[in-house]
């Protein structure tokens, strides 16, 4: 079985789901619950239950969080390479749920920010692995040289090596040039329409993903509730696959990174690209019944 490598961002979510329209400047009732999260620890966790040999790399406070956050990750089964940062907390995220289920999140990096080239284990590289980096490290410009140097240790070592496009609006301020130059090296992006929209200026889905197979050799795009396509350079067609049904929790978590869990492994055994997304459709409806962005322990 591959040995997935993920490098990406540990955070501590902080989810008040408020329970009617906000009330600005003044008290808005509202559930809070706290979570672990982090895109790359998220995938790295639901590749662990999924049965797969995984090592999540990131940085962490000296903080009971960080202590927590860490304990979370090995008990998912997660090989668990945390540099423990002296200066800087364990990174938070803030996430507004307003009544109807849209979205806000104020995000503080903390630790993650200071990833560095030296907290990268060259020992995790090795011919047989796969190495994911969370768009959100490439996005950081104190950070970045952390996920390029696991980039060019994998390359150096042939191993195969996916990407995702983190947000669209950090996306968004870094410019696409810039990114499809940092991700380069890449054989797999996974980007949602949103953050295709961005790298291409293409709204299309399918459009956009023939651009991108310009810059990677294959390119899937999460649809939401229409599911997700798969494209290569060369093919005629794209294959489609469509979402799973499910009662989701109002402003669910973490679908797309489930998704990223799900399809990585059959993607990795050579599986048809439809059962690859059909896999990570799956995991990304599990994950829409959960509070967390992760799979509950």
């Amino acid at each position: 079985m591959t040995r997935v490598v993920v490098v990406g961002d540990l955070m501590t979510d902080a989810v008040a789901r408020a329970k009617y329209p906000l009330a600005r400047g003044s008290d808005t009732p509202a559930a809070v619950t706290m979570h672990g999260g982090g895109s790359g620890a998220n995938i790295a966790s639901w590749l662990a239950i999924e049965g797969i040999d995984v090592a999540f790399v990131g940085r962490r406070g000296a903080d009971i969080t960080g202590r927590t956050r860490d304990m979370e990750l090995m008990g998912y089964g997660v090989d668990a390479r945390m540099v423990m940062d002296p200066e800087r907390p364990t990174g938070t995220c803030v996430i507004l749920v307003t009544h109807k289920g849209e979205r806000t999140m104020l995000t503080d990096p903390g630790a993650n920010a200071a990833l560095s080239p030296e907290d990268i284990p060259p020992d995790l590289f090795s011919p047989d692995a796969h190495l994911h980096v969370s768009g959100y490290t490439l996005l950081s410009d104190t950070a970045r040289a952390g996920a390029q140097t696991a980039i060019q240790y994998a390359e150096q070592t042939r191993m195969s090596i996916s990407v995702d496009a983190g947000s669209r609006a950090p996306l968004d301020r870094a410019g696409a040039e810039s990114f499809l130059e940092w991700s380069a090296g890449a054989k797999l992006l996974f980007a949602n329409i949103e953050q295709a929209t961005v790298l291409t200026g293409r709204e299309e889905p399918e459009q956009a993903a023939k651009v991108l197979t310009a810059f990677y050799p294959q390119v899937v795009i999460k649809l939401g509730a229409e599911g997700a396509l798969w494209y290569s350079n060369g093919r005629p067609e794209p294959v489609h696959a469509p979402a799973e049904p499910v009662e989701a929790i109002k402003g669910g978590l973490g679908a797309g990174d489930a998704f990223t869990a799900g399809f990585l492994p059959s993607w990795l055994a050579s599986k048809h690209p439809g059962d690859a997304l059909a896999a990570g459709n799956r995991l990304a409806a599990r994950s829409l019944v959960e509070l967390g962005a992760r799979p509950h322990l």
